[in-house]
């Protein structure tokens, strides 16, 4: 190489030649030899020239003899050549390499080495774990000594475009491949094309030449057109990026004719009657508005498409590809959003192209190479030694052809002289930028922003956005081994530092980019992230969604039976994926939780258990927000004998508030003090402004879980008396006010069976006055909902089932139906007096006339009679078919009581526990002296409302109801837990491992769990607000306690309440006392069967 004599030396040249030489040496790798097509150079001997020339630093390149550039080029630039780097500052290549030359310097130096290379560890590509920790030191301390690792696929401009890269030469070497094998497929159908001669691009020594070669066969074709048994040669290209950038600019040099979509059809029908010029290549560039329309029948809108991705279908099988010769698709893809054409739709396109002739769609240029991806399909990437393959896909139909695809991984590679001359001025700036900073002498000096953001790890440690890489560089270093790529070794586990055939594991840098900041990698040739299913779509899924979505460790697929939800839950997302199944049916979803590490179940309750079955299967975690149900707690061994955890009671309640109450009993009892009694309400309400309809209730959900809880029985201790309501007698043994919040009257229902709990929470030899765990609702809903009870409308008896002929019969026949209990020996239809003695004989006196307004409010009754239903146009339609009383009252309910746009839902969660404990002032004297002990009264209270905005809790947070976001986000965050995937949670969630803690069915009352959940709540705006006082003696004018009103509601049953309820009361006699006068203790005076009946939770339906 020889430089002119006349060439202008800049001022800075001048004044650097003078200078003392640096000794900062830049350092040019070989490529590995085991990529045996990869012959491009970072830098170029003229750019190596201007580095040496300047005075700035020295250059070293390794000999390398195939190279696109010689030895003898870089030498005669000023380089200096060597069998190996030795010890340079700056080390630069294109792709990474062998493990064996990434040595520490042998010397100290000032500032760590540079490594700048496509280190393909970014994505978490798992083959490449083992270099990416050669950079990392073993632990959390920074190490000065370790190099830095920059990435060229990160150096991007302040919008975050990318500003180097191969993507341009993608699409040149990728026209041509594509020509050449579509010529020897129509050869094989024995017709022989002017494209036979195309050159291969790494035929020729540079682009020139090619462009020229490829000139040449558009003048044939100019000339004597193409053959005519194939019809007009239609070639389809998609993408608008650089890839197809550099695919229009090599297809100039054929006698191209640009066309619409639109006038495909007639260029088909002009080749049946001879008025089609075959001296001309038609191409169509399809943009996203000619192939992809919106599922509600719409035109494509380019912001709402990103938006909502999942409301969008492809259409290209049917408007395009039946009429290509060739597709060259230049696209990229990514999870969540439409394929360009799904495996079945590559049949019907072919199916149609049948009727076209000419061997249409049988022709693909994939050069985005996107394994499965924008064309499901295509299962495999090709190399430049076999540049394609014909597919055939599984169950395709007989009659039809397959595909002979092109899909080369390293087509930039396969034109080295003009893609290396391309990217080494784009890495020139960067170059100048990186020599500067080593030769600067100012202490600490900044590292170039631009060099900055493209850093995977400095000093031994990650980068902050690149840390949740640090689990996979752990994973492989405690293992030992490395998952390898889907299309290096079909998935197989591979020895660590073991060099997978590199040349098929190796992407072009640059894909057309979706939305450049959305750029999401690929699932081929990466570790695979860890991946949560959750199964169900319902009312709290919305803020599990938004909550998970936000890992950038995590992919998320939500599986339902409902699209509409799916599209809406999905449609901000772009790392969540959704499956339509049938949730009765578990084997159509059996395979997602095979590919899952972590499975949310949202789906009802009594599902679980079928979920939790195939979870230990497939040895999967599990997590739920139910109840523990007996079935689920019988498979707690088998769980534990294959390794698998099936956390459930993860929601508000249970969830939230077995958290905040072991947290609170935690503390207080590692602070000495003696638990007494300890009491937990919750419950959803509408906000008081919302709440001014019957039952002071409203539904967001199907109401039936709410309905059939009313009628559950109740255990639990009160004042030394171990209390049992029979379900029977639930609604009529409430507790009338409870002083839960000066701003708030509320009812409370004992809710199921406390003494599952007692045992959990307290600990032993701690003896208890008072366990209680309810249920809140507004005053009145107790008595009216009794009252629907009375006349039948709860009842759920199979043998009730009914097909209602109007709503105006409804009260009447269910009244009918319950027999000798109420009125089936009177006449149904005998006037308004026979329905009102009915009433009067089964509601007492002090609730009819709530009831009265409440079945008028509902549509069920009129004001002057109670027999037809008012307002018929304001009633839903009737259901068609039988069903339970309860199922048509839930239905009604649902329709009637639902939230209106603009209301806002809340819930309250509160606890109390009564301590004793000694004051600060007392001595060692006996316990029995009372004056030496301090009774404290410590309340725990979360009052939260629905979110009316967006980013409440966090950036991208949608509104939601209260009791989505309080069961939503619990579920999230173990679920996030349990994976391992804890970047976005609070710092005490970092901590969290799965181990310390068994395994098996469990419930959130360990520590380990409670803590990291409690945390990540509160980050988000949901908090519990802690309270103690004093509680002074009886009979002093004091405060009531949740439990003096809980004794006094049994006590003093006049104004109703629990003692109006407890004639029916079984078990210990109500005002019987307990052994020696001491706290009841429950496991010793009765054999409680803590499993039963855990399976229910008011919850529960909505999920």
């Amino acid at each position: 190489m020889s430089y002119p004599k006349n060439r202008v030396v800049p001022p800075s040249l001048r004044w650097t030649k003078q200078a003392r030489k640096s000794n900062l040496k830049v350092g040019i790798r070989a490529e590995d030899p085991a990529r045996i097509w990869e012959r491009r150079a970072p830098l170029t001997p003229d750019a190596v020239y201007d580095l040496v020339s300047s005075g700035k630093a020295q250059v070293e390149v390794a000999s390398s003899s195939k190279r696109i550039f010689s030895d003898t080029e870089y030498v005669k630039a000023g380089a200096r050549i060597v069998p190996s780097l030795t010890d340079p500052d700056i080390i630069v290549g294109i792709k990474e390499p062998p493990i064996s030359e990434l040595t520490r310097p042998l010397t100290k130096k000032a500032k760590a080495p540079t490594h700048l290379m496509f280190s393909h560890t970014a994505k978490g590509q798992p083959y490449n774990m083992p270099l990416l920790s050669t950079f990392l030191t073993n632990n959390s301390q920074p190490d000065e000594s370790y190099p830095r690792l920059v990435d060229y696929e990160l150096l991007t401009d302040s919008r975050g475009k990318r500003t180097i890269g191969f993507g341009w030469y993608a699409g040149v070497a990728g026209v041509l491949e594509s020509l050449a094998s579509m010529a020897q497929s129509h050869l094989q159908l024995g017709v022989a094309s002017p494209f036979l001669y195309t050159p291969r691009p790494h035929t020729l020594p540079n682009l020139s030449k090619l462009r020229a070669s490829l000139r040449e066969i558009g003048q044939t074709i100019a000339t004597h057109g193409t053959p005519s048994e194939l019809g007009p040669f239609i070639f389809g290209l998609t993408g608008t990026g650089q890839v197809a950038e550099g695919c229009l600019s090599m297809l100039q040099e054929l006698p191209i004719q640009m066309v619409q979509v639109s006038e495909l059809e007639s260029l088909i029908s002009g080749w049946r009657s001879s008025d089609v010029d075959l001296r001309k290549i038609y191409l169509v560039h399809a943009k996203p508005e000619d192939y992809l329309v919106r599922t509600d029948g719409g035109t494509y809108n380019r912001d709402r498409y990103y938006q909502s991705p999942q409301s969008y279908q492809s259409v290209f099988c049917d408007r395009i590809a039946p009429y290509l010769t060739l597709l060259l698709n230049g696209t990229g893809w990514s999870p969540s959003f439409p394929r360009l054409m799904t495996t079945t739709q590559l049949a019907i396109a072919q199916m149609k192209a049948q009727a076209h002739g000419g061997a249409r769609c049988t022709n693909i240029g994939d050069i985005s190479c996107d394994v499965e991806g924008g064309l499901e399909f295509m299962r495999q990437a090709t190399t430049l030694s076999s540049p394609f393959y014909i597919e055939r896909p599984a169950n395709h139909p007989a009659h039809l052809p397959g595909v002979q695809i092109m899909s080369v991984d390293i087509l930039p590679a396969s034109i080295p002289h003009d893609a290396s001359v391309h990217f080494s001025s784009k890495l020139a700036e960067y170059m100048r930028e990186l020599v500067d900073y080593y030769n600067s002498t100012a202490y600490m000096n900044a590292f170039p922003v631009p060099l900055e953001r493209a850093t995977i790890a400095a000093e031994g440690q990650l980068r902050p956005k690149h840390q949740w890489l640090g689990r996979l560089v752990q994973e492989f270093r405690t293992m030992g081994k490395v998952v390898s790529s889907p299309a290096v070794a079909g998935g197989k586990t591979v020895d660590a530092g073991q060099t997978c055939a590199p040349e098929r594991v190796e992407k072009k840098e640059k894909k057309e980019e979706l939305v450049a900041k959305h750029e999401k990698p690929k699932e081929a040739g990466m570790l695979r992230k860890k991946r949560i299913l959750m199964l169900g779509s319902g009312m709290v899924a919305g803020p599990a969604v938004d909550m998970i979505a936000r890992s950038p460790d995590v992919e998320l697929v939500i599986a339902s039976d409902s699209s509409a939800e799916l599209q809406q839950l999905s449609a901000p997302h772009y790392n969540v994926q959704i499956r339509i199944i049938d949730a009765s049916k578990p084997n159509t979803y059996a395979p997602l939780i095979a590919d899952s590490d972590v499975v949310m179940s949202l789906l009802p309750a009594a599902m679980h258990v079928d979920v939790a079955k195939l979870c230990i299967r497939y040895k999967k975690h599990l997590v739920t927000a139910s109840y523990t149900s007996k079935q689920m707690q019988e498979l707690d061994p088998e769980a534990k004998s294959s390794g698998v955890l099936l956390l459930n009671e993860i929601g508000l309640d249970p969830g939230i508030d077995h958290c905040s109450a072991m947290d609170m009993i935690h503390s207080l009892t590692k602070d000495g003090k003696i638990i007494e009694s300890f009491t937990s309400f919750c419950g959803g309400l509408p906000c008081p402004e919302d709440s001014h309809v019957p039952l002071g209730y409203k539904f967001s959900w199907r109401p039936q879980g709410v309905l059939t809880a009313a009628m559950n029985e109740a255990k639990f201790l009160l004042n030394h008396r171990r209390i049992e309501v029979p379900g029977d007698r639930l609604l009529q043994s409430y507790f009338p006010s409870l002083p839960i919040s000066p701003d708030l009257a509320l009812e409370g229902l004992p809710n199921r069976n406390s003494y599952d709990y007692l045992k959990r929470y307290i600990p032993p030899g701690m003896k208890q006055r008072t366990f209680v765990r309810g249920t809140l609702r507004y005053p009145g809903f107790s008595s009216l909902m009794s009252s629907f009870r009375s006349l039948g409308l709860l009842n759920n008896h199979p043998k009730s089932k009914m097909e209602l002929s109007s709503w105006e019969a409804f009260v009447v026949e269910c009244m009918a139906r319950l027999g000798s209990a109420g009125i089936g020996n009177r006449n149904r239809s005998g006037g308004a007096g026979g329905i009102r003695d009915a009433l009067s004989d089964l509601i007492p006196k002090k609730d009819l006339d709530d009831l009265r307004v409440a079945l008028e409010w509902l549509g069920l009754a009129k004001s002057d009679t109670m027999q037809t239903a008012a307002g018929a146009s304001a009633m839903p339609p009737l259901p068609v078919g039988e069903h339970t009383p309860l199922d048509l009252f839930a239905y009604l309910l649902s329709q009637k009581l639902r939230y209106a746009k603009g209301e806002r839902d809340m819930v309250v969660l509160a606890h109390e526990i009564i301590t004793r404990s000694k004051s600060p002032s007392s001595s060692s004297s006996s316990s029995s002296d009372s004056g030496l002990w301090k009774t404290e009264v410590h309340t725990s209270t979360l009052i939260s409302t629905a979110t009316t905005t967006h980013d409440v809790g966090y950036p991208g947070e949608r509104p939601a109801s209260a009791m989505a976001r309080t069961v939503g986000m619990p579920i999230a965050i173990a679920a996030l837990l349990v994976a391992g995937s804890p970047s976005t949670l609070s710092q005490s969630a970092k901590k969290f491992k799965i181990g310390d803690f068994g395994l098996g069915v469990q419930i959130p009352t360990m520590r380990g769990l409670y803590r990291p959940i409690l945390d990540s709540l509160r980050d988000v705006g949901i908090r519990m607000e802690e309270k103690t006082r004093v509680l002074l003696p009886r009979g002093v004018d004091r405060t009531v306690t949740v439990e003096d009103a809980l004794v006094g509601a049994v006590e003093k049953p006049e104004g109703g309440g629990l003692g109006f309820g407890l004639g029916l009361t079984r078990g210990v006699p109500l005002h019987a006392t307990s052994k020696n006068g001491n706290a009841w203790e429950p496991e010793a005076d009765m054999g409680l069967d803590l499993d039963a009946d855990r399976n229910w939770r008011e919850e529960q339906a909505r999920l």
